[in-house]
């Protein structure tokens, strides 16, 4: 297939009864292999490792935005029966060095933010645990505190990177000249607020050390075992070796999880002080402040055209924060480098540093809010051209990459909003139409998400049975990934996919990339497409019965995956969206959700349907219900909790459909296949809010579209 061509593949549709027994697994509509035991409850899952003579730990956070301990009374916790200890910044262990100091826990008396944690009380059950949290009292020096973010703080500037390690600032033609000359131009500012990851599964770990041993075997709740062991090795004075670290079954982790958190530091510090195996679950009302969050984005974006749509100006600038503690910077300006064939361009970051929590991860961190601001920008621009959107969007298509001029690998965009248009009926949109109260609309936005591969090792195994083992330290954070690399290893060595069976989540295999940036099956897959390869061609080459110990062969794609691309890869993708505003209450639902992808070769339909569905979920909360606010009184986050923090409900999501594009690219890896975890947030809350735009004729430009918002709208008038 040539890189402008494309036939379509059918939706995902019911699943199948059973697994296919023939050769050719890959691209099957395969059911999880571990859905059995996820519904019956048969999983076990970090915190539910019921070892012998299990502890309990629950951390006390901090109740002062910034200052420092002046001391800590920890009497009245000791006093309690089955209380273990208390560990405080006066007396926990020293730990080794990290590249994140958001893991130096307990280490001095600094107070960076609200909620930091200062003592760590450990008991024989959890609710000891907890009482005992609750009696230490800490006494603080308290100082000034700044947690709020606007465009004009005198703390700004420009960092060097970016997440990702992107220029933090980029600059093409003469943007700002080529503006001033456009006969349509649109100017405007759109706001993100703070978001938070909020898994299903909160963060939590059993941790054992074994003192006879010197071994150290730890159950963790994360998106990658390596790097966990490897920090923990650091900061614990310990060889790998030493350390095993098992992730079975992680419920959700949307980023929040992709590095160490201090729920696992913690646990191994209570373990080790009081040599019993120990769980610590953090309450969900302590997530938002310890394990990250998607940081508010000020954006700012101008956008000069032609009187025919062409782009001649393209601005975007981001303002947003970041913590004392580390630099974390949202790289929502990049995807404007990505999109759209303009050659006057600017797109740059500012950020400043209050004293918030750390900010992190959070599914397509940049490309979500970046693009939500960029597509209601080109939405916006569609309008005062009085063109239609799709079309303002297809005649700006980009030949190659405008940021670096590379050629694309693939890009199927225009494919994607020409079948999405045909698939929801865009010909007929015309104006809005009303159902008595009800104002309907349509909307449409585009989507991207770049291609990312990291190295990895596997091992492949052939047993004298007949059956085949496969080993590689892959997590499967309920994306479905023990089941596309059994159905890769299948197809790799030419057998049924039941006579494989599969190995992941331990530190202790082959080392595996982390679940995070859309990466896993492309990197992971690479690896076990190559040991089982290796693995066939040495059994082609072997006479006779296979010995006792079966044949195995190893590979590692730490060079293959490290070579640079003369490519630009990446996925694309397209979301059309048909909302309901009441015009009595305020509120806004969603009929109907449609999304149409390009990500490379779909390896599985079901699972990469629920991938796709999934992520537009989490874009319909982050557009109308999903936000978070700091209190510059008090310094901490409003919303900590699923009472106050609204991710959607059943009754909010409608029927969605997810549709793809057959896409053969050959420059990513032997599978053909690109990430699909992320790029269905992409575009989901940009489609929503054009769609509001379009049934309520009131542009709204801060997230979320809650009812009070869209009713003042609406009365406003125009």
């Amino acid at each position: 297939m040539s890189p402008t061509s494309a036939t379509l593949a059918p939706t995902a549709t019911a699943p199948t009864a059973t697994a296919p027994t023939a050769p050719a697994a890959l691209g099957a509509d395969v059911p999880r292999r571990e859905g059995r035991e996820k519904v019956t409850g048969a999983a076990r899952y970090a915190a539910e490792q019921h070892l012998p003579q299990r502890a309990y730990a629950w951390p006390v956070p901090a109740t002062v935005a910034r200052g420092r301990i002046t001391a800590v009374d920890t009497a009245d916790a000791l006093a309690l029966p089955g209380v273990l200890g208390v560990l405080t910044p006066f007396d926990a262990p020293r730990l080794g060095p990290s590249d994140d100091p958001t893991l130096q826990l307990l280490q001095d008396t600094r107070v960076p933010h609200r909620g930091w944690y200062v003592a760590l009380a450990i008991a024989d059950t959890l609710e000891g645990a907890r009482a005992a949290a609750d009696a230490v009292r800490v006494t603080y020096e308290s100082e000034p505190h700044d947690v709020t973010l606007h465009e004009g703080h005198p703390g700004l500037y420009t960092p060097e990177t970016v997440n990702g390690g992107y220029p933090a600032h980029r600059e093409q033609g003469d943007p700002d000249t080529a503006f001033a000359e456009a006969p349509v131009r649109v100017d405007v500012r759109y706001s993100v607020p703070p978001l938070h990851n909020h898994a299903m599964e909160p963060h939590a770990a059993t941790a054992d050390w074994d003192a006879e041993r010197a071994h150290l075997t730890v159950y963790d709740s994360c998106q990658g075992t390596t790097v966990v062991r490897n920090v923990l090795a650091g900061l614990f004075e310990l060889v790998q070796d030493q350390i095993t670290v098992l992730a079975e079954h992680v419920g959700g982790g949307f980023g929040s999880k992709g590095t160490p958190r201090p729920h696992v530091v913690l646990a191994v510090m209570a373990t080790r002080h009081c040599g019993r195996p120990v769980t610590l679950a953090l309450p969900r009302q302590h997530m938002a402040a310890t394990v990250g969050h998607r940081a508010p984005t000020l954006h700012h974006l101008r956008l000069g055209a032609r009187p025919d749509g062409t782009l001649t100006s393209l601005v975007h600038e981001v303002t947003t924060h970041t913590s004392q503690v580390r630099e974390f910077v949202e790289q929502a300006a990049v995807p404007a480098r990505v999109m759209y064939a303009v050659r006057n361009s600017r797109t740059t970051h500012r950020v400043t540093a209050l004293d918030v929590p750390t900010p992190s991860w959070m599914r397509a961190p940049g490309e979500t809010p970046g693009m939500y601001a960029l597509e209601s920008a080109m939405d916006e621009l569609a309008d005062a051209l009085g063109m239609d959107p799709v079309e303002l969007r297809v005649r700006n298509d980009a030949a190659t990459e405008p940021d670096s001029g590379r050629p694309f690998s693939t890009r199927h965009l225009v494919e994607c909003l020409r079948d999405g248009a045909r698939r929801f009926g865009w010909a007929g949109r015309g104006a809005p139409r009303r159902e008595g109260p009800l104002l309907i609309g349509t909307g449409v936005a585009a989507a991207t998400y770049p291609v990312y591969i990291a190295p990895s090792g596997a091992r492949a195994h052939a047993r004298p049975d007949g059956s085949y083992l496969v080993e590689v330290n892959a997590t499967d954070i309920g994306t479905g990934a023990r089941t596309v690399l059994a159905q890769i290893a299948a197809d790799a060595l030419h057998v049924p996919l039941d006579a494989v069976s599969l190995s992941i989540g331990n530190s202790a295999l082959p080392p595996g990339a982390v679940a995070g940036g859309s990466t896993g099956t492309a990197s992971w897959g690479w690896a076990v497409h190559d040991a089982c390869t290796a693995l066939t061609d040495r059994l082609a080459r072997h006479e006779g019965p296979l010995p006792a110990a079966g044949l195995s062969a190893s590979a590692d794609t730490t060079q293959s995956a490290k070579q640079k691309s003369p490519y630009a890869r990446h996925a694309f993708g397209a979301h059309f969206a048909e909302v309901q505003a009441d015009t009595v209450t305020g509120e806004v639902h969603v009929r109907r959700l449609l999304g149409v992808y390009a990500a490379g070769r779909i390896l599985n339909p079901r699972t990469a349907r629920s991938q796709f569905i999934g992520g537009m979920v989490m874009g319909l909360g982050m557009a109308l219900t999903e936000h978070s606010a700091l209190d510059p009184a008090f310094g901490d986050f409003a919303e900590r909790d699923l009472a106050s923090y609204h991710v959607p409900a059943n009754a909010d999501v409608p029927v969605i459909e997810a549709h793809w594009i057959d896409e053969h690219d050959k420059h990513l890896n032997p599978m053909g296949s690109k990430g699909i975890g992320e790029i269905g947030i992409v575009g989901t809350a940009a489609a929503i809010g054009n769609a509001v735009c379009h049934a309520t004729g009131r542009r709204l430009r801060e997230l979320p579209l809650t009812p009070d918002r869209v009713l003042a709208a609406i009365e406003a008038g125009p």
